[in-house]
């Protein structure tokens, strides 16, 4: 099994990489910062994370390289040395064998792809075995709410069969979907979890979803396996916790959302609309805090 000090390693490794994707990495660098020889380095990685140190590296620098090729006007060639790869052919291939078209085809078309978005070693493990640690300060109670207005847009997602959860849809519809919706170019925000209302869902899906919203006139390709629907203009009653510590992600989301399911929005003059959109959820960042959201409308 592994232990607490692996899994600390792990994450040493993980951020330097996050932080240095744009240099030289070597396996000699990745074990100082893991406190283990190379090969031992390269052993536990492997174990946590399902890839050896430079898979791992490769699809970071690709998905990251598939953002500035898709959001920046810049020639193939400089985006394959800004992410230390040989040569402009070395990375046509490896770029092709990660998404299946090459650079140019990408940067003609950015058809929606599936970007390797991995998750922190040292968060997952402790959710899974509900580790705190002493030094980790509490969760705050206190919260921000906001009113917003969204317009008429659609929904691209893709469905589960009976999730009410992010677990249980990751069991259904897989880990991979949040990385094909953060590749979406035409996306007004960010990609969320979503509870459907029972009007937007089908017979025999889940009422959680993952998806990400685009404008009413959307006319970008519908990956397989996603749904593409119309939502309403809506207003919604936006919570945000105070920023918490990555280790408390499972409590910050337990607390707020308890704060949301006794929260009387009668006292600032609303009621819930639960059946008016999708309630969601974001992905959950310490720095900033979660945050969820639940239609609402205005009492006359």
């Amino acid at each position: 099994m592994e232990s607490l000090e692996q899994i600390h390693a792990v994450q040493e490794i993980q951020s330097y990489i996050e932080t240095h994707l744009n240099e030289p990495i070597t396996l000699y660098t990745l074990a100082q910062k893991a406190g283990y020889s190379p090969w031992h380095c390269a052993k536990i990685f492997k174990e946590l994370t399902g890839k050896t140190p430079f898979e791992y590296i490769r699809m970071c620098r690709l998905s990251k390289a598939a953002m500035e090729i898709r959001d920046k006007n810049l020639k193939i060639v400089d985006v394959a040395m800004d992410f230390v790869f040989d040569s402009h052919e070395g990375f046509t291939r490896a770029f092709r064998r990660q998404f299946g078209l090459s650079p140019n085809e990408y940067k003609k078309h950015t058809p929606p792809i599936s970007l390797f978005h991995p998750w922190p070693v040292r968060d997952y493990y402790y959710w899974l075995r509900d580790i705190q640690e002493e030094d980790i300060p509490p969760i705050s109670k206190s919260f921000f709410i906001q009113v917003r207005n969204f317009p008429k847009r659609k929904l691209l997602l893709r469905r589960g069969v009976s999730a009410n959860d992010y677990f249980s849809y990751c069991e259904e519809a897989g880990c991979d979907v949040w990385g094909l919706l953060c590749s979406i170019k035409e996306a007004l925000y960010e990609p969320a979890g979503l509870w459907l209302p029972d009007s937007l869902r089908l017979p025999g899906t889940s009422r959680y979803v993952q998806g990400v919203e685009v404008p009413e006139d959307y006319a970008g390709e519908v990956p397989e396996g996603f749904d593409l629907i119309d939502l309403p203009k809506c207003k919604m009653m936006m919570f945000q916790s105070a920023p918490y510590d990555d280790l408390r992600f499972h409590e910050a989301i337990m607390n707020l959302t308890e704060i949301i399911d006794a929260y009387d929005p009668k006292q600032s003059g609303y009621e819930w609309a639960d059946e008016d959109a999708p309630r969601f959820q974001l992905d959950p960042q310490g720095w900033r805090g979660y945050i969820e959201a639940r239609p609402v409308k205005e009492i006359l």
